[in-house]
């Protein structure tokens, strides 16, 4: 099957065509006639299957084809992340550029200036994430009263990032009657929930299990001591001779320190994370593409985004709290049919992050330890230690585990009868107490029964 068969213009087609692609991958093949013939559609693939494209191509036909014309937007994209509107903005300008259609690109970070000129010039298509829209359209810059198609791509990621208020704001200034497009490699199920709010009799689009890592990705996890992984990672770029490696952090902070430890080791490094200047982010991507450094360390912020062509290596320095991240993380290689490696660093308190992850994708990940002389063992599954026991160590016997009767107060600070009962405390004992003693209020904020002074104290 060609793109020509899918329906799409001749225009649309040339313009795959420069871009390398003969046949559609199978999420396109199914989703374009589809959303050509109008119709709601939800989709899932798996990261680097050509989704952009599988949403992009159709929309762009119908903008051109419609004999409706206006300077208000009549497509909406909405993206969690900068670099991923970035990137499909890229990819909606290259698909579209032999047609007569305007878009433009909305994020933060960047000044509003250029943003609002291009909507008052008047555009077809934006492509934006959600917070800076939302202040487009609260100083009444942005107008979506003609929006005709709505794309949520990597919706999953917008409500693990908070976004899911900006989203409901964002739809009620959208008309009631549009076609309505989901497209992301994880479903959870918040996102099929509010999908389900919006699209109406839609058609599913799903060609590879929910949650599925590309077949091309060669995965393995390393048991590894927190305080080595610096050391063992360096030694796996040095050794292996790993020219373009994309290692994800689970903090900025952490991010920062480790590029700058692997600079210092003789590995050039850059770290992009929320915090960093788009400017600052833009440079760094662009250098890491370019081969000008080695290693690009980044938070899950650029799990979903980067296209980085024929990127050979990830490596999760630090496993994700969130098990679907680890999809799209390691979903940064084997793209467009081309295969990749995964490299996770597991630390001694991240067995049930491993364990999660592994239970999410229903497969058992290569798991290794590493002598000293650097070769490895590979660790079998009845050597697996159980990942019920892998807690922190300081955490196993700590009191702060342990449960305590609920200390409910009763009238003036003091504990109720069924507290006082609950900790063994005897009527008869209380009495005793109360005989002797004032009540007197503790440091705690309770209550405490006062010494009584010695006899030979009194006068």
């Amino acid at each position: 099957m060609s793109f020509t068969n899918l329906g799409l213009r001749s225009e649309l087609t040339e313009a795959v065509k420069a871009k390398g692609y003969t046949e559609p991958s199978p999420i396109q093949a199914q989703a374009i006639p589809a959303i050509l013939a109008g119709k709601d559609v939800i989709g899932g693939a798996q990261t680097g299957t050509g989704k952009t494209a599988a949403f992009g191509l159709p929309l762009l036909q119908i903008l051109a084809e419609s004999e409706f014309k206006t300077k208000r937007p009549r497509c909406l994209i909405l993206a969690p992340t900068r670099e991923l509107a970035a990137q499909v903005h890229q990819s909606i300008l290259d698909y579209g550029k032999r047609l007569n259609l305007k878009s433009v690109v909305i994020f933060g970070g960047v000044g509003f200036n250029p943003q609002t000129t291009a909507l008052r010039r008047g555009v077809d298509i934006i492509v934006a994430t959600p917070g800076r829209l939302l202040d487009l359209c609260q100083r009444r810059e942005a107008n979506l009263s003609a929006v005709e198609i709505l794309v949520l791509d990597e919706a999953d990621r917008m409500l693990d990032m908070g976004f899911i208020h900006d989203i409901k704001k964002i739809l009620k200034l959208l008309p009631q009657k549009r076609q309505n497009l989901f497209f992301s490699a994880t479903y959870s199920r918040e996102v099929k929930k509010l999908a389900d709010s919006i699209l109406s009799e839609p058609v599913e689009v799903e060609v590879a299990p929910r949650n599925a890592t590309a077949d091309r990705v060669d995965q393995e996890a390393y048991e590894v001591g927190q305080k080595s992984k610096r050391s063992v990672l360096s030694s796996m770029i040095s050794r292996g001779d790993w020219s373009q490696v994309l290692v994800f952090t689970r903090t900025k902070h952490g991010a920062n320190r480790l590029a700058t430890q692997l600079d210092k080791d003789g590995i050039t490094s850059l770290a992009i994370h929320g915090n960093k200047s788009q400017s600052a982010r833009e440079r760094a991507l662009a250098s890491f593409k370019a081969n000008k450094i080695r290693v690009l360390v980044a938070t899950d912020i650029a799990a979903r985004g980067l296209d980085i062509a024929s990127l050979p290596y990830v490596v999760n320095f630090e496993l994700p709290n969130v098990p679907e991240d680890y999809v799209h993380r390691i979903g940064r290689t084997g793209r467009a049919g081309k295969s990749g490696k995964a490299v996770s660093l597991v630390s001694e308190v991240e067995g049930q992050h491993l364990h999660a992850i592994e239970k999410l994708l229903k497969k058992q990940i290569p798991l290794f330890r590493l002598k000293e002389n650097g070769d490895r063992i590979e660790v079998g599954s009845d050597q697996r230690r159980p990942f019920e026991t892998q807690n922190r160590p300081h955490q196993r016997n700590s009191p702060k585990n342990v449960k305590r009767p609920n200390r409910r107060r009763g009238p003036k600070g003091r504990p109720s009868n069924s507290t006082a009962e609950a900790s063994g405390r005897s009527s008869e004992r209380k009495k005793t107490a109360s005989s002797t003693a004032s009540p007197t209020p503790s440091n705690r904020g309770g209550w405490r029964p006062r010494k009584a002074k010695p006899s030979s104290l009194k006068r």
